[in-house]
């Protein structure tokens, strides 16, 4: 029995563990969808996606439509006439046909346990919220947002400095693992599905500028929450003489403060002590505006702050 004909649909690194795995595994990839080349950098030249480089490297169909609810690339996804969609981060809501055309559906990588933490940014809120478990469900797709039938989950718990970058890695790689897992029981017609608690959801918003500034009077575990979430993009931040101060990394140490929120203290072998709402945060991986990234001791030899210096 030839295995199913594969459309997968996908843009950043987290979609790229899945098409290797997809393609190292022999599945027919009959094309790969992602996003439109976008201008980085200060030159503002034009960057493929990382799908799109994987997938040129493997002598795959690309298509990168504006919009895949135009009727041209309609005709062209009903030309290739897959049996099976895969969606990894893609970027786009996608029309019925796409969901209901291929004879075995569409399905989807989303690094949640669904029906928590729906939406754009799952693996940040996941961490600002406090979460001590996280993991990765696949998911027969429908026409809601994430609220389609559950097909495999894969529980995992989160370490206590995990950032979202790290968080980023491990999912996708579990992701990939666990969409090869669901292929082979759809193709086996052993795939079981499992309707979501509606009432359990929670939401993952996409994030703006303003979520990552850090409001120094609150909790001093909420405030790291926050730093892990946000690191290293976008970036929790605060400031510092005026100039924008990201933070990528941080501890807590919960407590009695008598030093207003923000003050800041002698710098110990834990970091940059920071008084906060009920405690100490201790700044350990920042950047100033305009310079580099780098440790908290190494920031200190090059930045002299005032000895009343607040931030905020």
């Amino acid at each position: 029995m030839p295995k199913p004909r594969l459309l997968f649909m996908g843009t950043p690194e987290f979609a790229v563990p899945s098409l290797e795995t997809i393609i190292n595994a022999g599945y027919p990839v009959v094309g790969v969808v992602t996003q439109p080349d976008k201008p980085k950098g200060r030159g503002r030249r034009l960057q493929s996606s990382p799908v799109k480089e994987l997938a040129e490297e493997n002598g795959l169909l690309v298509l990168q439509p504006e919009r895949v609810r135009d009727d041209t690339f309609l005709q062209i996804f009903r030309g290739l006439n897959p049996d099976l969609v895969v969606v990894a981060a893609f970027g786009q809501i996608l029309p019925e046909e796409i969901l209901e055309r291929p004879k075995l559906g569409c399905i989807n990588v989303h690094p949640s346990l669904l029906p928590k933490y729906r939406g754009a940014a799952p693996l940040n809120w996941t961490l600002i919220r406090g979460e001590k478990t996280t993991g990765v469900t696949i998911m027969m797709m429908d026409e809601g947002v994430d609220t389609g039938d559950i097909l495999l989950q894969k529980e995992t718990p989160l370490e206590e400095e995990e950032t979202c970058d790290r968080l980023h890695d491990r999912l996708a790689g579990m992701g990939a693992s666990l969409l090869l897992e669901t292929i082979s029981q759809i193709e086996q017609d052993t795939a079981t599905r499992r309707p979501q608690d509606h009432q359990q959801a929670t939401y993952a918003p996409r994030l703006k500028k303003e979520d990552g500034l850090i409001d120094w009077g609150k909790d001093a575990v909420d405030i790291v929450n926050l730093i892990r979430g946000l690191s290293a993009v976008p970036g929790a931040y605060t400031y510092l003489d005026g100039k924008v101060f990201r933070i990528f990394m941080a501890s807590a140490e919960p407590g009695a403060v008598t030093e207003k929120a923000g003050a800041i203290g002698p710098a110990t072998k834990s970091g940059l002590p920071v008084a906060v709402g009920t405690g100490y945060v201790y700044l350990q991986d920042v950047q100033l505006e305009g310079k580099n990234r780098m440790g908290i001791q190494d920031f200190l030899r090059g930045y002299r702050i005032g000895s009343h210096a607040r931030l905020g």
